[in-house]
Formats: C-alpha cells, sequence, structure tokens
C-alpha cells in the first residue's frame, strides 16, 4: 500500500481542515492550532491513512479536535468572544469599503452563531452538505454513518437553522 506523503496531505487539505475546524466551532485564534493539531495526530498515523479517504480522516480528526478545544475554549473565557476581532477583519481587506466589510463579518458571524446552536451530531453533516458541497454519500463515508442517517440529519440540521433564522427574525421585529 503507498504511503501518503505529510507535505502533500498538507498541502491539498489544509484550507478545508481549517475551515472545518472553524465551522465546527473552534473560535478563529485558535484555528491554526486546530488545523495543526489535526495534522500532527495525521502524521503519527500517515500509515493507516487509506489513499482516497484522506478527507474523510482529516474531517474526523478535526472533530474531535474541535470538540477539545470548544470544551477548553468555554472553560477558559466563559463562552466570552472578542469585539476585537472584528476591527481587526476591517483592517485586513482594503479591498472592500467599511460597510461591506462590516455586512460581510455581521453576515459571517450570523452563521458562525446558527452553526454554534447546531447539535453536534448534525453540524458536521449541515457544514459538510451546506457549506463543502459535499454530496450525501461522501458525508457517509467521511463521518462513518449510514446514508440514511445523512440525510435524516441533514433534514434535521435545516430545520434547526430555519427555526434559528426564525428566532432571529422575530427578536429582530420586536427592537
Amino acid at each position: 500500500m503507498e504511503t501518503l506523503s505529510l507535505k502533500a496531505l498538507f498541502e491539498q487539505h489544509y484550507d478545508f481542515v481549517w475551515r472545518s475546524a472553524r465551522r465546527l466551532g473552534v473560535p478563529e485564534e485558535a484555528a491554526d492550532d486546530a488545523a495543526q493539531q489535526v495534522f500532527l495526530v495525521a502524521s503519527r498515523k500517515l500509515e493507516q491513512i487509506v489513499p482516497g479517504s484522506e478527507r474523510a480522516f482529516l474531517f474526523g480528526t478535526a472533530m474531535r479536535v474541535a470538540s477539545d478545544v470548544r470544551r477548553s475554549s468555554a472553560r477558559r473565557t466563559g463562552l466570552q468572544e472578542s469585539h476585537d476581532e472584528e476591527a481587526l477583519r476591517l483592517l485586513a481587506d482594503p479591498g472592500q469599503g467599511p460597510e461591506e466589510q462590516a455586512e460581510r463579518n455581521r453576515a459571517r458571524a450570523l452563521l458562525d452563531a446558527a452553526i454554534a446552536s447546531m447539535p453536534d451530531d448534525v453540524r458536521p453533516v449541515f457544514v459538510l452538505f451546506e457549506l463543502e458541497g459535499m454530496t450525501m454519500s461522501e458525508i457517509a463515508t467521511t463521518v462513518e454513518i449510514p446514508a440514511g442517517t445523512v440525510a435524516s440529519r441533514l433534514r434535521r440540521a435545516r430545520e434547526h437553522f430555519q427555526d434559528w433564522v426564525k428566532r432571529l427574525q422575530a427578536r429582530g421585529e420586536r427592537r
């Protein structure tokens, strides 16, 4: 069996792992470290990763790392989020005007909040299908659950997302 190169694995999948960590609830300031932890695990288990199932292995590892990071972060910070991040993001992209960047940041924060509010069992399916564009069969392989379970979790995740949006809209109407 052909052994994968850690360098090739990193170059091909780093962005996917980083995005996955963020969408699985890892704070932005910890996403690089979480991605690094995923690749450290991969480096120790490189011989065990079956060629063609690299994304499945990396996503499964990212789910476990994200869970650990969320628990650790919640204990340390009491779930408080820094407001300095938004200011830094505004400075990072001079190509957009401040209004466009602020709106984009608000939309990203709302999406992150909606995903963070999802139960842990449906969040990965929603992220992989709706944000990563994977098929249900790819998700079943990646998360190692039956295709029928993927479909039911996706349905539940979408319902949760729609309920979250309705609650957000109702709060906006009351203001």
